[in-house]
């Protein structure tokens, strides 16, 4: 194989060929990417200017390696990390495993912490690719996609914690979210009240257990979702449903784009549009799910990931004055599974105009009033959720489940579900690391300004 050289008539030999057993090509791999990341870390030392588009052009193509050997292997080695789909793991436990095994060509935690620890989302090696690129190409495999989808469909061991406790007392504070029952309803508060009630790592996770938590208890029936009281002073007292991301953390490089935006659609937003997966087999070609219907209210606004959550939900509450948008050419990212789920609620010309041209949907519009049920004054949403959420399952919790599913199958069977997140997978993490990210980002946000 020929050695690779920075040099100042600098070209890129072939990237080797994977036609072998995984330890084969595990070896070739690993020796090729070793003398691309010489030869980058070289360049590092060096570079003056034309040195910069050296170094693009090679990380370029070493993640075009990459990806051939994922295309070749990324099956084989989610066998090894799962015992041959016997052992459920996350995202993120998939990742930290596979990373062990194979270290040239996953980046290990370690690596993805230094990045984080540069607070600066531009100051990054973009070493998150390498894992958008893996997880693609394992939920693109009907098999390990199927395995994976099934294993995030699980409640978190921070739920099976807090469950008797949470079952004991009806309430848990999990920091940026909180869960409290009271009768047969179940509310997930998010209560990331510094930041207007975005959602970032910490919360999203916080909301995920919180929902695991209505999921599991069986005096529970039905789930709320509702955003906190805030004090920032334009909202001081005032309930937000839901900010978005949180562009601060985006900036300062502390969204993860497997904690984040991969487990995010996988566990929190998957887990309440079809609940717990039920059943230890994940080939059945039928919903069983431990499942229960959901109500959202909405204050103020929901904003981009707000916006996207309640594409999931039963019942749409909001009151007077708030809207719904999905800011994405501001942002310069997929808004999660929005694309998959929107157009069933406004059209296809309407989800174009909302991510593309940043159309905003008022409550109290004909527009808006596809995405909410029901305009309610803030003085009775209290009164409002109650009397939807007992109407949802008045008819007994069998029919309210049974018609949730048969309403699901036909509108996103699990197989288009897994290929949509193999294709955002691979293209969130592009957008992630495209320069026009951190631009949009200081056009639209001045996040130079603002705090972690």
């Amino acid at each position: 194989m020929q050695k690779l050289a920075v040099r100042s008539d600098f070209s890129i030999p072939a990237g080797p060929n994977f036609a072998s057993s995984l330890s084969s090509d595990v070896a070739v791999a690993g020796k090729y990417l070793s003398e691309v990341e010489a030869a980058l870390q070289e360049l590092k030392v060096k570079r003056k200017g034309e040195e910069e588009t050296e170094t693009a052009a090679l990380k370029a193509h070493a993640r075009e390696v990459k990806e051939r050997f994922f295309r070749r292997h990324a099956a084989a080695v989610y066998d090894e990390v799962t015992d041959h789909c016997t052992r459920s793991v996350r995202v993120s436990e998939l990742l930290a495993a596979a990373s062990a095994r194979y270290p040239a060509l996953l980046p290990s935690r370690a690596q993805i912490d230094a990045e984080r620890a540069l607070l600066r989302q531009s100051a990054k090696e973009g070493r998150e690719l390498d894992q958008g690129l893996f997880i693609a190409h394992v939920l693109a495999d009907e098999r390990r996609g199927m395995h994976l989808i099934h294993a995030m469909l699980k409640p978190k061991r921070e739920a099976l914690e807090q469950l008797a406790k949470f079952r004991r007392s009806g309430f848990v504070d999990l920091g940026e979210a909180k869960a409290e029952r009271k009768g047969k309803i179940g509310y997930v508060t998010l209560t990331n009240t510094k930041f207007l009630n975005a959602e970032d790592d910490r919360a999203t996770a916080a909301l995920e257990t919180a929902v695991d938590l209505v999921l599991l208890d069986d005096a529970i029936e039905v789930g709320v979702l509702r955003g906190g009281v805030v004090q920032h002073p334009k909202y001081a007292g005032r309930r937000i449903f839901n900010a978005g991301i949180n562009l601060t953390h985006l900036y300062y490089g502390q969204i993860s784009f497997v904690d984040f935006f991969m487990e995010r659609e996988l566990g929190l937003l998957h887990k309440i549009y079809r609940g717990h997966w039920r059943s230890d087999s994940y080939d059945e070609q039928f919903e069983d799910y431990s499942e229960k219907p959901w109500v959202a209210a909405v204050e103020a606004f929901a904003i981009g990931g707000g916006c996207q959550l309640l594409c999931v939900f039963d019942r749409v509450l909001a009151e007077p004055g708030s809207y719904f948008n999905l800011p994405a050419s501001k942002e310069g990212f997929i808004p999660g599974a929005a694309n998959l789920r929107f157009p069933r609620l406004v059209g296809i010309k309407l989800a174009r105009e909302g991510i593309f041209f940043e159309r905003v949907f008022y409550a109290e519009t004909r527009d808006g009033r596809m995405i909410c049920d029901e305009v309610v004054p803030a003085a009775a949403m209290d009164q409002a959720i109650e009397r939807n959420a007992l109407q949802l399952v008045r008819a007994g919790m069998t029919s309210a489940v049974a018609n949730r599913k048969a309403l699901r199958v036909a509108q996103e069977p699990l197989a288009v579900f897994r290929r949509y997140m193999a294709t955002y997978a691979r293209q969130q993490s592009l957008c992630l690391y495209d320069p026009k990210l951190i631009e949009n980002l200081e056009r639209s946000w001045n996040p130079g300004s603002r705090h972690l």
